[in-house]
Parts: C-alpha cells; sequence; structure tokens
C-alpha cells in the first residue's frame, strides 16, 4: 500500500491528511508533525509512506475548512478498512448535522443495535479519518464530552466552531 500524507495549520493545530490513489485513509489533528507522521507509520507499518505532492491539495483544504467549523463542500472519498459494524456506525456520525451532537445510545440505535453502546465508543475511537467521520459529535448520555483521540479540548472547540458557523 502506498499512502502520501500532507500536514497543513488550522485553529487547531496540525493537521495530516493521508490518502492512497482511491481517498483519504487517516486524518490527524495534533500540535507536532512528526508525531503525526510517526502516528501514521504506526497506524499502517507494512504502508509506503512519504510526504506526498500536491495531488490531492484539494482533499487538505476541504478538510482544513471543516476542522474550522465550515461546512462540507466537497464528497471525500474514502480509503479505509472497518468491519461491516464500524462501517454502519461512521456513516450514522456522518448523518449527524455539523454543531449538533449524539449519544453512544442514539447512534446504536440507528444502527439497529441498541445495546452495542461500547462497541459505538470503539468504533469512534478507531476511526482514522476524523473531520471527514465526525467522531467528535458523540457525546455521553449526560451530554457531557467523553474521549477524544485528540483531546477533549480539541473536541469542544471543533464543536464551537460548527455551531458558531452554523448560527
Amino acid at each position: 500500500m502506498k499512502i502520501g500524507y500532507s500536514i497543513a495549520k488550522s485553529k487547531l493545530g496540525e493537521v495530516l491528511v493521508a490518502a492512497t490513489e482511491r481517498g483519504v485513509s487517516a486524518v490527524y489533528l495534533g500540535d507536532s508533525e512528526p508525531k503525526l507522521v510517526q502516528e501514521l507509520r504506526d497506524e499502517y507499518p507494512r504502508a509506503e509512506i512519504r510526504s506526498a505532492d500536491h495531488s490531492f491539495e484539494k482533499w487538505v483544504s476541504e478538510i482544513v475548512q471543516r476542522v474550522e467549523g465550515k461546512p462540507p463542500r466537497v464528497e471525500l472519498p474514502l480509503d479505509v478498512q472497518a468491519t461491516a459494524f464500524q462501517r454502519r456506525v461512521w456513516q450514522e456520525l456522518q448523518r449527524i448535522p455539523s454543531g449538533t451532537t449524539k449519544t453512544y445510545s442514539e447512534v446504536a440505535q440507528a444502527v439497529g443495535n441498541p445495546k452495542a453502546v461500547r462497541a459505538v465508543a470503539r468504533a469512534c475511537a478507531t476511526n482514522p479519518v476524523s473531520i471527514v467521520v465526525p467522531c467528535h459529535r458523540v457525546v455521553r448520555q449526560d451530554g457531557n464530552l467523553a474521549g477524544y483521540r485528540w483531546g477533549i479540548s480539541r473536541k469542544e472547540r471543533l464543536l464551537e466552531q460548527e455551531r458558531s458557523a452554523a448560527s
């Protein structure tokens, strides 16, 4: 597998966007370019990974716009490996309107398995394409923010930016 990556700056720090020729395979948020690249290498240990040319700059620009709260303008092709359950969860997350949230229980019900709350949380935690699959829009039953791979403060800021852009 060949994966190219590009790193862009955003209001929330660095954004790493990685893709194959078929589509986006990773979107990571962080403060350190070397750390983000290492996470990509850890996630795809057998892949040939290199800095990308400008071939998917349109995708990078779209993702940075989304990080900054703007609504999607372009449909992004994805190239991610997932179980059937993960795909159902991720598709459901993409249906959550920008600036709004659903609980893990609501997502479990929406995918037809109301008892799979923990499995939904796990699918969110293993989502390699944050922002495109907006796992930051899932909250606890009491409405509080729960774990987010890129930090609770980023999750909170993502939601605030989406709400601001929507109003």
